[in-house]
């Protein structure tokens, strides 16, 4: 028996009013309480601290359930934004009286649609031509050789890409310069 056992059956003991022996079938039966006592109080902790870990964990998910929840909407609005800008850039610089008014409504169709996917968290990826390739937004279509340009630069802006809060939804298509022939 260890010596710090020794002393708290001691202390029992004269608390009881009896002699410290080490056969007393009382002092015993408190050792085993205490041990006893131990384990629970050592199983109860490690439960409270899943416990923790559970709730920390649960909110969390809440959390990324709220950021991230709507991105297969937003994903399949994208093409919607896509048709919308190409009917802008196939409108031209000079655009009739009729097509003015097209113009302008598609226009306000597009603000709309950034806005609603601006409350959303989603907002777009906008590279412009000169602007470094960056893998992490941007997926490379092609690669020409372009005199003027440095390797990696982007030299033509297929499609924008988007991003919901820091989640990319879709990279950007472009065109990358490549090392240009001297």
């Amino acid at each position: 028996m260890s010596e710090m056992k020794k002393d708290e059956i001691a202390e029992d003991q004269a608390l009881l009013g009896e002699e410290a022996t080490e056969t007393d079938p009382l002092a015993e039966e408190i050792a085993a309480l205490r041990a006893e006592r131990d384990e629970l109080r050592d199983r109860f902790m490690r439960a409270l601290a899943d416990v923790e870990n559970i709730r920390k964990r649960s909110e969390r998910e809440r959390r990324e359930a709220e950021q991230y929840g709507s991105a297969r909407l937003a994903r399949d609005l994208l093409p919607v934004y896509d048709n919308l800008k190409r009917a802008l850039d196939a409108a031209g610089e000079d655009p009739g009286a009729v097509e003015k008014a097209l113009l302008e409504g598609v226009e306000l169709t597009l603000k709309e649609l950034l806005s609603v996917l601006g409350k959303h968290g989603v907002r777009p990826v906008s590279p412009a031509p000169g602007d470094p390739f960056d893998p992490q937004l941007h997926q490379a279509m092609f690669e020409a050789a372009v005199p003027g340009t440095k390797a990696g630069d982007i030299i033509q802006v297929m499609t924008e890409g988007f991003m919901q809060h820091e989640r990319l939804l879709r990279p950007a298509q472009v065109g990358v310069s490549s090392t240009p022939n001297s």
